[in-house]
């Protein structure tokens, strides 16, 4: 009786927050009061995948679902984001039965990685995929070695991971296990042999604390490494990016299946690979994954289409506090040849955590738009002219430098007959200031 009450109330709140357009954890939250083991009394169905990490989390989960769901699998995944504990335990409750069991041939779960240990104490996933591990909200999650520490607890003996091998923190995951599936990039025209950026988190190995060297890099400290000491290095990958050609807008894995792009960006490869990955696993043949995956356009608003007057955009959505979720913005806004103009947002800091810090700022690699595509930089919101300082420390023309302070002013701004395309960056707190003033596509 207990488990009935609970789901149907479950189901009538969410029924009631979606007409109110409310968020989807508070029925999770009051299921919970109610039956604080509700989790381990559902009947859950024989594939349960979790993906967690610092980024691309949201992302990779969209694409499993849209794969597994265009190839007659029955899907039931946390569409809206809401990936603590009470996010998933409304999904699981709202997808079960009045009896207890979830409807669905997959149960597919993002989970936060901060909290996964708490979800994953009831729910066992068969499959686990750890996309990275950055630095990332330190406000909130301090550093990485923290969050490795937190996921260690949500990991169960029996699950098989799905590693990203280029990662050095999360390939220790992979320490005496044998059930890992390791994915990552192979060799690629972008590839670097000296580290180019702010700060170097894969500078001491994550086991030894010894230097670390690198043959290669991809981005940031994503790439192959080993270190001399303890012989931690890079596993070798059953799934690789094994060519990549972002200018054309195209992938290859494993030689054999190749990609369209429709986000071109090394970010958006390591998504999309996690993808292909989780989806063979689960049975579906590349060849019936590819179809569904080319020029991919993802739904979950972290990229966004836009027309203001005769001028066309793209709002890049990054993590404030984040600074390789802007990195990655960045080099997509630099790398468009036809020439564009960039907008920074800042006008708030932390949805949640709301602390007024911007030191974050310095972490980002903003000389990237020093690029001669970039022809205009506007920097707007109540935190521009803490942008301005921290763009004075690049070596970019301050004449090329607009500072606005309001999401308006810069929308003002734009609105002239120009026509080089407009790319914005901005957070989730920020991203509606702007899109409520254009045209969304």
């Amino acid at each position: 009786m207990k488990v009935l009450v609970t789901i149907m109330v479950c189901k009538v709140l969410r029924i009631i927050g979606k007409i109110v357009g409310k968020g989807s954890s508070l029925p999770g939250k009051i299921a919970l009061k109610i039956c604080p083991d509700i989790l381990e009394r559902i009947s859950l169905p024989k594939y349960i995948i979790a993906v967690t990490g610092s980024n691309g989390k949201t992302s990779t989960v969209e694409m499993i679902a849209h794969i597994l769901m265009e190839n007659g699998k029955k899907v039931a995944w946390n569409k809206e984001g809401s990936n603590q504990i009470e996010g998933v335990t409304t999904l699981v409750l709202n997808s079960s039965t009045l009896t207890g069991k979830v409807k669905a041939d997959i149960l597919l779960i993002e989970s936060d990685e901060r909290f996964a240990r708490y979800t994953f104490r009831y729910i066992k996933p068969t499959h686990y995929v750890i996309t990275n591990l950055y630095r990332d909200q330190l406000t909130r999650n301090g550093h990485p070695e923290w969050v490795y520490n937190a996921l260690l607890d949500s990991i169960h003996p029996e699950t098989q991971l799905i590693l990203n091998a280029d990662d050095p923190m999360v390939s220790c995951f992979g320490y005496g296990k044998e059930n890992v599936i390791w994915f990552g990039a192979g060799d690629l025209n972008t590839d670097t042999t000296e580290f180019d950026g702010v700060y170097h988190d894969g500078l001491y190995c994550p086991n030894c604390k010894k230097p670390m060297t690198y043959s290669k890099y991809h981005y940031n400290h994503i790439g192959h490494y080993e270190c001399k000491a303890c012989g931690h290095k890079r596993n070798e990958t059953a799934f690789t990016v094994t060519s990549a050609d972002l200018e054309a807008g195209v992938a290859v894995i494993n030689e054999k299946y190749e990609i369209k792009l429709a986000l071109k960006s090394l970010y958006n490869i390591y998504n999309i690979l996690a993808a292909f990955t989780v989806a063979s696993l689960a049975g579906i043949e590349g060849k019936d994954i590819v179809p569904h995956i080319n020029n991919y356009v993802l739904k979950n608003g972290r990229v966004v289409t836009f027309s203001l007057g005769n001028r066309k955009g793209t709002l890049l959505t990054s993590k404030h506090e984040n600074s390789i979720s802007y990195n990655q913005s960045l080099r997509i806004a630099s790398s468009d040849k036809e020439g564009c103009d960039v907008v920074i947002i800042v006008d708030a800091v932390s949805r949640k955590y709301f602390t007024s810090d911007v030191s974050w700022l310095w972490d980002i690699d903003f000389h990237l738009l020093g690029s001669d595509n970039v022809r205009q930089i506007i920097l707007a919101g109540t935190y521009s002219n803490d942008l301005a300082v921290r763009f004075s420390y690049t070596d970019i023309d301050e004449n090329k430098i607009q500072i606005l302070e309001t999401v308006e002013d810069a929308v003002n701004y734009l609105n002239n007959e120009r026509n080089e395309k407009i790319y914005v960056i901005t957070c989730f707190s920020d991203k509606d200031k702007f899109l409520t003033r254009v045209t969304v596509d």
